[in-house]
This record gives C-alpha cells, structure tokens and sequence, in this order.
C-alpha cells in the first residue's frame, strides 16, 4: 500500500475536524445557545477561543493549510471536541503521524463494561494496570490474593508490592526468578515513555529502596519478561499461575491480567485428552 501524502492526510484532518465540530452543541461545552445557527455544531470561533488559539489559525487548519501543530494543542483541541481515546490517537497520527503520548502515571477508570467483564470472573483474579503499574481496577479474585482494598492509592502498584513490601516478599516462594522477570518487563514499558519524568522518578524511587531492583536494573537480564508473580502462598497454599494479558485502551496502555491457575490448565489438558497449547506469560500484543 502507497504512503498517504501530507496533502491527503491534511484533507482527511480537516474533514475530521469539521465532522467532530458539527456533532457538539454549545450546551456541551456550558456555552450559551446564541442566536439561530446556520449550520449545526459548534462554530469555529469558539474551539478557536476553548482551544486557547486565534480563528484565523485554526480556520486555516480547518481548511488542511499546512501549518505545524503542538502536542499540546492537540490534546487541549482532544479535550474541547469531547475526543475518545479512539479519536484522539486518530487525531494525533493525522496531524503528526504518531500516537499521543504515553500517560504511565495516570489514574484513569476503566469502562464499565470492563469492570463487569472482571466482576464476572471473581474466582479468576483480574486487575487492569497502566503503564507504571498501578492497579487501577480490580475484582474480588485479584483483591483476595493481594489485598488490594487494604492498601493506599500509592501502595497499589504490583512493582512496589514485589520490590518494597517485605511482607509480600515472604508469600512469594521464586520471588528472585519472578522479580527479574518483572524488571525487564518494566524496562519494555519505560522505553516507551523514556522522557516522561513521572516514570523516571517512579523508576528512580524503586532503586532507591531495593537493592535488587538497583542492580538488576543497572543491567538486562537474561529472562523472559514477566506480567506478575507465578507462585504465590495463599493461606500457607502454594497457588501457581500463568498470567494472559489483554488490552483494554491501547492510547492509555491500559492492560488487564488475567491469573489462570496452573492446575486448572492442567485439568482443563487432560479433560480435551491432547495438550493444550499455552501463550507465554509476557504482553500479549
């Protein structure tokens, strides 16, 4: 398939500008009705005055002119068209070719339907992560095995429970093995948002108070990326786990794991009488 040209994808910007324009009403924004309207949706003047921009510049980029644009603007322009996630990374990659940058330190709610989507395999634990492995949401499986109600907003991190909380430590059996797992799987994730400095100094604060993550992070490893810990003693019960990862918003990195004990694959092996093939316990996708 060719490259699409800059002139057909500042056409393609200008149509989708418009076309997200004309959807809005000024109620929408607490704007008041005005005088009749000639044409629907909001005007351009005013995303140009909510947007912080002057009308004739955002007219001409209405137009598909060829005017450069900050990452800035465009999610101050995401936010006053009312943009999805979806939109909004459709909007950056017309206007500059690439995604919007990586948040890995917010705390956004996932969609209903995903919270129920967990809910509903309570005896399966779930939880949804971001890019910094904050626990964001979870269900009664994933609370049950790691306490996750218990802890604060900050103490609810899956690297801080593995690398700061010695308590936790004790319950993990191949803590050393799953660790080093989880490293590398971090260093993935931070390549993505290296120049974030919310991740520089989440990632500063994990080698400042564990020497293992220091020097495991100082150089790569030598095993496969990890989503979590394997083994794990629950009420003196070693439980080991393989772990599916799914994408719930791929503009947010938001990920959901979904823990599978090991003796229910096994069963579930035996039952279909062949071997049940199994996806590595890395990011899916």
């Amino acid at each position: 398939m060719p490259p699409r040209s800059l002139e057909r994808s500042r056409t393609d910007l200008a149509d989708f500008l418009r076309r997200r324009r004309e959807r809005l009403l000024p109620a929408d924004l607490g704007l008041p009705p005005g005088k009749r309207r000639r044409t629907p949706g909001l005007r351009r003047e005013e995303v140009a005055v909510l947007a912080g921009v002057g009308l004739t510049w955002y007219t001409w980029l209405e137009q598909g002119r060829d005017i450069g644009v900050s990452e800035d603007f465009l999610l101050r322009l995401a936010k006053v068209l009312k943009l999805d996630d979806a939109e909004c990374g459709h909007l950056f990659m017309l206007a500059h070719g690439r995604p919007p940058r990586a948040e890995p330190y917010r705390w956004p709610a996932v969609r209903p339907r995903v919270q129920q989507l967990m809910d509903e395999m309570a005896d399966r634990p779930s939880c949804v992560l971001n890019l910094r492995w904050d626990v964001i949401a979870w269900n009664d499986g994933a609370d049950r095995l790691f306490g996750l109600t218990q802890r604060d907003m900050s103490g609810r991190n899956m690297l801080r429970m593995m690398f700061a909380d010695p308590e936790f430590r004790r319950r993990l059996p191949s803590w050393r093995d799953e660790a080093r797992g989880l490293v590398e799987a971090l260093r993935r994730d931070f390549a993505l948002v290296a120049d974030d400095a919310g991740m520089r100094e989440f990632v500063d604060d994990l080698v400042r108070v564990s020497p293992d993550f220091r020097k495991w992070w100082a150089q790569a490893q030598d095993c496969p990326a990890g989503r979590g810990p394997a083994t794990i003693l629950d009420n003196g019960r070693e439980r080991r786990f393989d772990q599916e990862v799914l994408i719930v918003d791929e503009y947010r990195h938001l990920r959901m794991v979904v823990y599978f004990e090991t003796e229910e694959i096994e069963n579930l092996t035996t039952d279909r009488g062949g071997p049940l093939e199994r996806s590595s316990p890395g990011l899916s996708g």
